[in-house]
């Protein structure tokens, strides 16, 4: 016990480095567990979507949904989500619902304000579309990109 009293007091800096660090993961532990969605990854996704009826909603912008989304994926804005403006979501109220966006930061609070609306099994795929290109799963492209690459 004597030597960590004597590396504190002689590394202040490092002490206080380690102390914010373990604050940090203590609360993103505690963050997530109190959060109003669970973090799924793209094949516990798909299982969701095949199995239960969930659906996607992607929140990236109109441009980059074009570009390329997950098929029949229900592309609302976040703005949207804030605003409660979901009419089509209605009839998922208790069906899984997956929030996607590029990474999987941008959707956290999506998420959470879908919950918050009453929606009881949403879900959050993790690292976003990143994970989905990763794990070699398909996207639907509009034609009007298909030129374009």
């Amino acid at each position: 016990m004597q030597q960590y009293i004597d590396f504190v007091t002689s590394n202040p800096m490092l002490s206080l480095v380690w102390v914010g660090l373990v604050v940090a993961i203590i609360a993103s532990y505690v963050k997530q567990k109190a959060a109003g969605y669970k973090v799924v990854t793209p094949n516990e996704a798909t299982v969701m979507v095949n199995r239960e009826d969930g659906v996607f909603i992607d929140i990236r912008s109109r441009d980059e949904y074009r570009q390329g989304h997950i098929s029949g994926a229900l592309h609302i804005l976040p703005s949207q989500i804030k605003e409660q403006n979901f009419s089509e979501l209605e009839k998922h109220k208790t069906a899984p619902i997956i929030v996607v966006c590029k990474t999987g930061q941008t959707a956290q609070e999506s998420a959470n304000l879908l919950h918050k609306a009453g929606f009881e099994n949403v879900n959050l795929l993790k690292d976003g579309l990143i994970s989905w290109n990763e794990a070699n799963l398909p996207l639907i492209r509009s034609k009007s990109s298909k030129g374009k690459k």
